[in-house]
């Protein structure tokens, strides 16, 4: 995993990083798949020029939702991206206890994960072409480091994503809590004014997860619970967490191919537009 220079951004080389974006939409490309589950489509343009590059923080928490953080991952990291990943404690026991051990996934590769490593978390980035590339996209931070580059107001970067948001989290952050690294990280950004995504995946909500919610829009975030919308009748789980993703991607402004539109719907004029006509 790269480690973050003095002001913040990855030890790579601007050419190692257009080579990447490059390779990756070729000929030969790589696949996006969902790590947890062998994935096949192919996503339209990934790796392509428009907004490569940027720079992101992405907080996993320790609500149910692995799978829509670990695609995350993979899509910014195959548009030539760099991440900079922090999972709280329970966010890790999440990643261990929602990742596959056998069954059909052996043969990818893909085990438990007990670390925040590019090997356990996306193991066909790491086991590619573009392997030593991808390792240099993603800096994994400690969530005890509150001194890490990205608790600074003077990093810069282009957005903030929490992706699962435990309530835990929630209240941590609504209430100006910065007692780890995923929450200093997001007051951060509200106070600089950059985006900060909430992926809150809980159910039922109490007054206190509302009021937190609440807070937190006021504050500046953008609260984005993983909803599905059905109109494009999901086949697979993966289809359902790919509406969600290709969502926060277009909150990030990140170009992507995810079937997630209305216009990929395809379901003609309505019923009651039919017979009036």
């Amino acid at each position: 995993m790269a480690e973050a220079d003095r002001g913040g951004r990855a030890n790579r080389s601007r050419p190692a990083a257009a080579s990447l974006r490059a390779g990756v939409g070729g000929t030969g490309a790589l696949q996006p798949r969902l790590m947890s589950c062998p994935y096949e489509r192919v996503v339209e343009n990934p790796g392509g020029s428009a907004g490569g590059g940027r720079r992101f923080v992405v907080g996993v928490s320790g609500a149910s939702g692995a799978w829509y953080a670990l695609r995350l991952l993979e899509l910014l990291l195959l548009a030539g991206h760099e991440v900079h990943l922090v999972v709280s404690e329970y966010g890790k026991r999440l990643l261990h206890d929602e990742t596959p051990r056998g069954g059909p996934w052996a043969e990818y590769g893909v085990k438990r994960i007990t670390r925040t490593t590019l090997a356990e978390l996306l193991p066909h980035l790491a086991a590619s072409a573009h392997a030593a590339a991808f390792e240099r996209l993603l800096v994994c931070h400690p969530n005890k480091d509150v001194g890490a580059v990205i608790a600074s107001g003077s990093f810069l970067h282009d957005g903030m994503v929490v992706i699962p948001c435990s309530s835990t989290s929630l209240g941590a952050m609504a209430s100006g809590s910065g007692s780890n690294l995923l929450t200093r990280a997001a007051m951060v950004s509200l106070k600089e004014r950059r985006p900060l995504i909430v992926c809150h995946r809980e159910m039922p909500l109490s007054l206190i997860d509302l009021e937190n919610l609440r807070r937190l829009h006021l504050a500046g975030a953008t609260i984005c619970s993983p909803n599905p919308g059905f109109y494009l009748m999901p086949e697979r789980v993966e289809d359902i967490v790919d509406f969600t993703v290709g969502k926060v991607l277009d909150l990030l402004k990140v170009p992507h191919g995810l079937r997630t539109r209305w216009e990929h719907a395809g379901g003609g004029t309505a019923p009651e537009a039919q017979a009036e006509g």
